[in-house]
């Protein structure tokens, strides 16, 4: 779908980098969603996190859970597949969680230990800041944001996702 007066905006835009490249088998595993641009579907989650697993066809199990507007709320989970769309770097997948429907999911920003990484759109609707923990420091915070708008995002848009503090 075009939102209008989207169009334009995007055309002027940079076209999303995304990371040189990605070890997908250092990427397996949980990860706690740190901010991110709120969507329908993910509408009243809290300690939101999204576990990643090798499937025997070479897909990735994608598990998403979350509770319902408090830390102690009903567990809400959702569960799809995603694969590598661009071989070279491995930082391009396509996720899909309900058939036909399938969306973009671009490595913009990764952590040379993966301890944290930024999963975007191309068109900038969707972003994800991550972290293997459920806390980030302020610091790394501020930066990835900071990098994020350097990407062309709206960082206003950027909402942070509460998360047990351990």
């Amino acid at each position: 779908l075009l939102v209008f007066g989207f169009a334009g905006a995007d055309a002027q835009q940079e076209p999303l980098q995304v990371v040189p490249r990605v070890d997908l088998n250092r990427y397996l595993g949980t990860w706690y969603e740190i901010a991110t641009i709120p969507q329908r579907f993910q509408k009243d989650c809290v300690a939101v996190t999204a576990t990643y697993t090798l499937r025997n066809d070479g897909k990735i199990e994608v598990l998403n859970k979350c509770r319902k507007k408090t830390l102690d709320g009903e567990i809400k989970t959702a569960k799809g597949k995603a694969w590598v769309v661009d071989k070279e770097t491995n930082a391009k997948l396509k996720v899909q969680f309900f058939w036909p429907f399938r969306g973009d999911y671009w490595i913009i920003e990764i952590d040379p230990d993966y301890q944290y990484a930024v999963v975007g759109h191309p068109g900038r609707k969707y972003l994800w800041i991550l972290s293997r923990t459920p806390q980030m420091d302020e610091a790394l915070y501020q930066d990835l944001m900071q990098r994020i708008a350097n990407k062309g995002y709206d960082p206003s848009l950027i909402k942070r996702t509460l998360q047990p503090t351990e």
